[in-house]
């Protein structure tokens, strides 16, 4: 607590902060920090959680690098503001506190959100927030999407998640496991149902492939079909992941924990044009 202060107390709270200007969500990291100086944690939750009900992830999971740290003032001639630690502290102690009610007058419409992914839980936060009656429906067992199932635990721990969802329920939305819309629930039954919008959040399962011979093979696998449940492979000895970007890295990582004795990565390019963050290299 007190290296956070002591790194709030670093920050020049420039009256345009490039650090806001660079994240893609706007966040209001000057006021946040004076908050935080004032010991004013609840309220800087609370404003964090407004901005971007999933700040305590995208304080662990974001290229900071390339956004708030990358583009401080203070790391042009030293260190720069280490944001996301302070985000990540406010953020965690504000999903531990807070303490969510279900409206006792929802409004008629009832909404349809499928997957639950990054993008379905904010839009369900939001609407649910607004007292809209909020179903979401997701294909696996539990909430998360990619960031349960593509981003490795050691990455993201997965209680972060768990959390969310249980704020989820708090706010009244609903959640259907195990359901797929498509095959037995077709979006024309929703409509039948009820519903008056329907937010398609599906992500980005499909891999990208590289088109050459041999995918095929039993020794081929792709990364985010690895990533979901990589205890099931077994990949040997001796591994070369074609690719550098933060999902290669995640498969390169996960595999040398899961005990593979050699892993490599094969990038058609140098060193520094690597995708992947420098902390993920």
């Amino acid at each position: 607590m007190n290296m956070l202060k002591e790194e709030a107390n670093r920050c020049l709270m420039c009256k345009n902060p490039r650090c806001k200007q660079k994240c893609p969500i706007s966040t209001p990291i000057p006021e946040v920090i004076q908050l935080f100086k004032d010991d004013q944690i609840e309220i800087a939750g609370q404003l964090l959680f407004n901005n971007n009900p999933l700040s305590a992830i995208c304080a662990i999971v974001c290229p900071h690098e390339n956004q708030c740290r990358g583009n401080c003032i203070r790391g042009i001639k030293g260190k720069p503001i280490e944001f996301y630690e302070i985000e990540n502290h406010i953020s965690m102690k504000f999903l531990e506190s807070v303490q969510f009610n279900k409206p006792n007058n929802l409004l008629n419409d009832r909404i349809a959100i499928e997957g639950s992914g990054p993008a379905g839980i904010t839009i369900a936060f939001i609407l649910a927030s607004k007292d809209y009656k909020v179903t979401i429906f997701e294909s696996k067992e539990k909430t998360g999407g990619v960031l349960r199932y593509g981003i490795p635990e050691f990455r993201l721990p997965k209680d972060i998640l768990d959390k969310i969802h249980e704020k989820l329920i708090q706010l009244g939305a609903r959640i259907r496991p195990n359901t797929l819309i498509g095959p037995v629930l077709t979006i024309d039954k929703l409509f039948e149902d009820g519903y008056k919008a329907i937010f398609l959040g599906t992500g980005v399962w499909n891999p990208k492939t590289l088109n050459i011979k041999g995918e095929s093979l039993g020794n081929v696998h792709y990364a985010i079909d690895y990533l979901k449940s990589p205890g099931v492979y077994n990949l040997g000895k001796k591994i070369c992941v074609i690719g550098a970007g933060n999902v290669a890295m995640d498969a390169a990582r996960t595999a040398k924990r899961s005990g593979v004795e050699e892993v490599y990565a094969l990038y058609r390019k140098g060193l520094e044009d690597m995708s992947a963050t420098k902390s993920e290299i």
